[in-house]
């Protein structure tokens, strides 16, 4: 199947089948696709956990509106990202730039002092939604890597935060949650199974420019 009819397959499901569960190869590969995704600067500032507990699944249900994909997915991802972000993760990236490629100082500095000023003129609520915009990225990416391995998913915005937060001890790693992703197999009943995929026409949404 190719890029295009994957992405055909793919829906936001609406019902899990809750007797099937991923293998564990295929939770690492999202978790490989997870940290390949590009995000600004190369500062990946994003981080994902990974629930596979159904107690604390269901728990998390009346959290995200009532949507019980929640609770029947093989596997729930909640992509967070940093409460607070400082400069230390520039530090930090550019000691992992030097670590791999043992690329000298002269050449990193310039490009390392240039981070550090934008990172710390930026407002935690500026450097925030930054973040979070990279999390969206990342969200694409598995999106599009679970219609390529078959792997049905339900994007969710819809959920509260703060409670996913507290009982997840997120705090206590300087740690928002920002977006869900359920994911397992479809359910055979599941109403959105077979219906036919929904989207304007090509020529308008897309302005070509020669």
């Amino acid at each position: 199947m190719n890029s295009i009819d994957s992405l055909k397959w793919r829906y936001a499901v609406k019902k899990f089948d809750e007797t099937k569960l991923l293998s564990n190869e295929k939770i690492n590969l999202l978790k490989k696709a997870f940290n390949l995704t590009p995000t600004s600067y190369g500062l990946q500032p994003v981080k994902l956990v990974i629930i596979k507990n159904k107690e604390l699944q269901k728990k998390l249900v009346q959290h995200s509106w009532n949507q019980e994909q929640i609770a029947q997915a093989s596997h729930l991802f909640v992509i967070c990202v940093p409460k607070k972000f400082t400069t230390k993760a520039v530090e930090d990236y550019f000691n992992l730039v030097k670590e791999i490629r043992n690329t000298p100082d002269e050449i990193l500095n310039p490009f390392k002092d240039f981070l550090i000023d934008e990172v710390a003129k930026k407002s935690q609520e500026e450097l925030f939604q930054w973040n979070k915009n990279q999390a969206y990225i990342t969200l694409g990416n598995l999106l599009t890597v679970c219609a390529i391995e078959k792997i049905d998913a339900c994007p969710i915005e819809g959920f509260s935060s703060e409670e996913y937060n507290k009982i997840l001890n997120l705090d206590a790693h300087n740690l928002q949650s920002v977006l869900v992703l359920p994911v397992g197999f479809r359910a055979n009943d599941c109403y959105m199974k077979d219906l036919e995929k929904v989207r304007k026409k090509t020529t308008d949404i897309v302005i070509e420019i020669s």
